[in-house]
């Protein structure tokens, strides 16, 4: 008997209410966090940091996904070069 595996982020949309559109910040939406989870048991996915002064665990999350967005922006010099790419609005949203 095989375990189903989750879809990833297949069938994620913003008309669906499942991203954010890259005009409000790019990322995922309380609704994507919930399908994703829901698709993927044990998933422990969560949505941005965005407030001014977080929680001491909530800081280390912000520091750790800046972290690894801007080695993204090295792996991607394009998306990093423009302004409106949802590298860049995602990260102004989390606040790096």
């Amino acid at each position: 008997m095989t375990e189903k595996k989750g879809t990833g982020m297949k069938g994620h949309t913003i008309k669906g209410g499942h991203k954010r559109p890259t005009k409000s910040g790019a990322g995922m939406t309380k609704k994507g966090v919930a399908k994703y989870r829901r698709e993927n048991p044990g998933s422990k996915l969560k949505t941005a940091v965005t407030e001014k002064k977080p929680s001491k665990a909530r800081a280390k999350r912000r520091k750790s996904y800046c972290a690894r967005s801007a080695g993204q922006m090295k792996q991607f010099p394009k998306a990093a070069k423009d302004p409106n790419s949802r590298l860049r609005q995602a990260r102004r949203r989390w606040r790096c």
